[in-house]
C-alpha cells in the first residue's frame, strides 16, 4: 500500500552521488538512481549459504540471484513470477516422447563471477555436490534421475543417467520414470552450476562463484552477509533476467523479530525479511509510519490441520468431516493479524487446479457450524477420544493451536496441545513411528506446480523422515490420479487444470485436511527505496536483484 506524502523535497548523498529526491508523493513516483547500497533486517539465518546446501527461504533470496541455474523463473510479482524460463540454457529442455530424456544447451559465453568460463560439466558437478552434500531437497534428484540413488548410496563413482558434452555445451539428463514437474527441479538454486573442483565441503562461510547479478562475499555464518553486484553478469545479455542496481546489499541476522523490525522502523535498515511474520503491534505501526512502505503480498502457500487418517479418532471420515464444519476461518484470519487468506483446497490460489468453486463443508468466509459439527461426531461414535494437538514452537502457530485444542474439546473430544521444542522436533511428526493425531502443517511450494502440493497427500511419501504426508493419508483414487497427473509437463499444465480442480475437490470432500487458508507476507521497506519496482517472488520472497534506490 503506498502511502502519500507532501511535496517535501529531500536531499541525500548516496554512494557520494548528490542525489535529489523530487516530489517523493507516493511509490515508485520520484526518479530512482543507479548505484548505492541497502540494509535488510533479517530475523531467521539462512541454513547454509552454499548453493548446495541451502534449502530455506532465506537462502533462496540469496542464492537465486547467485547462482542462476540451467532454468529459472521470471522475476515478477504473483502468478508472472511462477513463468518457467531459460536461464543459462538457451531454451527450456527438449523432452523425448516417453518423457524420460531432457536435453539442454548452455548459452554460449557465459563465466562465473571470478571469470572462468561455465562448461557443460559443472552442472554435473553441481548436482553430484548437492548429494555428496546431503542438500535437503536430494530427493528430487534421487528420485528421478537414473543412477543418482546409486551415486548418493556410494555404489558409483559417478550420475550415469547426466552426460554432458563441454565441446558444445549440451546436457542430457535420462529420468527413472516420466515425470512433468522436472523442469521446476531444474530451476532450483542448488541445481545451477559451480565451477568442477569447488570443495564438496560446507562452503557458507565462503561461497564459490556463481553466475548471477550478485555475488556473495563477507560471510560472518548465522550474523551477516554482503550481496555484491557481480560487473560481468550484465555482458551476458541473459534475456529477463535483471542485472542488478544496487551495488551493495547487507544482510543482518537480527534473531528478534522485534529489534529486526525496529531496525526498518528507525531507519537503520531498508526492508524487513518476509520471510519473517511481522512481531506483535507490528503491522499497526507500519501502516502508520510515513516513512514506510508497507503492504501483505499472498504467496502460493497453504496453512493447514493435518489428521491421522490411520488411526481414530481420525480414520473416521465423518469425525474429519466434523472438524471441517466447524472451522471458523476468519478467525485464524484475525489471529494471523490478517496474513492469513481464508481458504478451504490444498492447492492454493496462483497454481494450475485450484478449484474456484465453493468449499464441500462451510465456506471459505463461514464462522464454522458446531451443531452440524457436533453431529457428526456423534455419528462417528468418537466423542471423548483423546486427542493430541501437535505444533511447532514459534508465533502465530501456537496461537492456531490453542484456537484448534479449543474447538476439538468443543467437538466432544478430550483434546491438549503438545509443543514441539524445535523446527526438528515437529518435523519427526511425519514418521510413522511417532504416529501424530492432528496438527498444524504448512506447505510453501518448492515450485509453483500442483504436484508439488500434493506430497501432502501421497501415500509414497508415508514412512520418510519428515514426510509431508503426516496424516498417512493412503487413497487409491488420489494415487492413480497422481501417476498420470505427474506426466503432465510445465508447458502443458493449464491444459490439465481441470483435473487438479477435480482431484483437489475430492480431497477436500474427503476432508483429509481441515485448511485455514493460504499465507501472506509482509512487504515492508524505507521510503528511500523503489516500493512499486521492488519484487517480492512467490517462490524466492525478496528479489534483491530488482531494487532501487530513490
Amino acid at each position: 500500500m503506498c502511502k502519500a506524502r507532501g511535496g517535501v523535497r529531500a536531499w541525500a548523498v548516496i554512494a557520494g552521488v548528490l542525489v535529489v529526491l523530487a516530489g517523493a508523493s507516493g511509490c515508485g513516483k520520484s526518479e530512482t538512481i543507479q548505484g548505492g547500497s541497502a540494509t535488510v533486517a533479517m530475523s531467521t539465518p539462512p541454513d547454509s549459504l552454499d548453493p548446495q546446501l541451502g534449502y530455506s527461504t532465506e537462502a533462496a533470496e540469496a542464492d537465486w540471484i547467485a547462482y542462476t541455474p540451467l532454468l529459472t523463473y521470471r522475476h515478477k510479482n504473483g502468478a508472472d513470477g511462477a513463468d518457467l524460463i531459460p536461464g543459462l540454457a538457451l531454451r527450456l529442455p527438449r523432452i523425448s516422447p516417453e518423457g524420460q530424456r531432457y536435453r539442454l544447451a548452455l548459452r554460449k559465453g557465459l563465466v562465473y563471477s571470478n571469470g572462468r568460463p561455465v562448461q557443460a560439466s559443472d552442472f554435473e558437478y553441481a548436482i553430484e555436490r548437492a548429494l555428496r552434500l546431503n542438500w535437503p531437497g536430494q530427493h528430487f534428484i534421487t528420485n528421478n534421475v537414473v543412477g543418482a540413488e546409486a551415486y548418493d548410496e556410494g555404489q558409483a563413482k559417478q550420475i550415469s543417467g547426466i552426460s554432458t558434452d563441454d565441446a558444445h555445451g549440451k546436457v542430457s539428463i535420462k529420468l527413472v520414470r516420466p515425470n512433468g514437474s522436472f523442469a521446476n527441479v531444474l530451476a532450483l538454486p542448488a541445481t545451477a552450476p559451480v565451477p568442477s573442483g569447488t570443495p564438496m565441503k560446507d562452503l557458507t562461510a565462503a561461497p564459490p562463484p556463481g553466475v548471477g547479478a550478485y555475488k556473495i562475499a563477507d560471510v560472518r555464518p548465522g550474523r551477516r552477509w554482503t550481496m555484491v553486484k557481480n560487473p560481468l553478469f550484465a555482458s551476458l545479455e541473459i534475456p529477463d533476467l535483471p542485472v542488478g542496481s544496487l551495488d551493495r546489499i547487507a544482510v543482518r541476522v537480527e534473531p528478534d523479530a522485534h529489534a529486526a523490525f525496529d531496525e526498518v522502523l528507525h531507519g537503520r535498515a531498508d526492508n524487513f525479511d518476509p520471510a519473517t511474520p511481522l512481531p506483535r503491534g507490528g503491522m499497526a505501526n507500519a501502516r502508520v509510519n510515513e516513512l514506510l512502505h508497507f503492504e501483505l503480498v499472498p504467496i502460493p502457500s497453504t496453512l493447514y490441520f493435518f489428521m491421522n487418517t490411520a488411526a481414530p479418532p481420525f480414520s473416521s471420515e465423518l469425525a474429519r468431516r466434523a472438524v471441517v464444519t466447524a472451522l471458523d476461518r476468519p478467525a485464524f484470519e484475525r489471529l494471523g493479524k490478517g496474513t492469513v487468506l481464508p481458504d478451504c483446497y490444498l492447492i492454493p490460489q496462483g497454481i494450475a487446479g485450484h478449484p474456484s468453486g465453493g468449499c464441500p463443508y462451510g465456506g471459505a468466509d463461514d464462522e464454522g457450524d458446531l451443531d452440524a459439527a457436533r453431529q457428526l461426531v456423534g455419528e462417528s461414535g468418537t466423542a471423548g477420544s483423546p486427542v493430541i494437538v501437535w505444533v511447532e514452537n514459534s508465533s502465530p502457530q501456537r496461537a492456531y493451536a490453542r484456537y484448534y485444542t479449543k474447538l476439538l474439546s468443543q467437538l466432544g473430544f478430550q483434546a491438549r496441545m503438545a509443543v514441539a521444542a524445535s523446527p526438528r522436533e515437529f518435523g519427526r511428526t511425519g514418521k510413522t513411528s511417532a504416529s501424530p493425531q492432528t496438527g498444524f502443517a504448512s506447505w510453501f511450494n518448492d515450485f509453483p506446480n500442483p504436484a508439488d502440493f500434493y506430497e501432502v497427500l501421497d501415500a509414497d511419501e508415508i514412512g520418510r523422515p519428515g514426510s509431508p504426508n503426516a496424516g498417512f493419508v493412503n487413497d487409491l483414487f488420489i494415487q492413480q490420479q497422481l501417476a498420470k497427473l505427474r506426466l503432465v509437463t510445465i508447458q502443458d499444465l493449464d491444459t490439465f487444470s481441470g483435473e487438479w480442480r477435480a482431484l483437489d475437490e475430492y480431497a477436500a470432500k474427503k476432508a483429509y485436511l481441515a485448511v485455514i487458508g493460504s499465507q501472506q507476507v509482509p512487504k515492508l521497506m524505507s521510503a528511500r527505496m523503489d516500493f512499486d519496482a521492488a519484487v517480492v517472488h512467490p517462490l524466492f520472497l525478496s528479489d534483491w536483484s530488482t531494487w532501487l534506490l530513490h
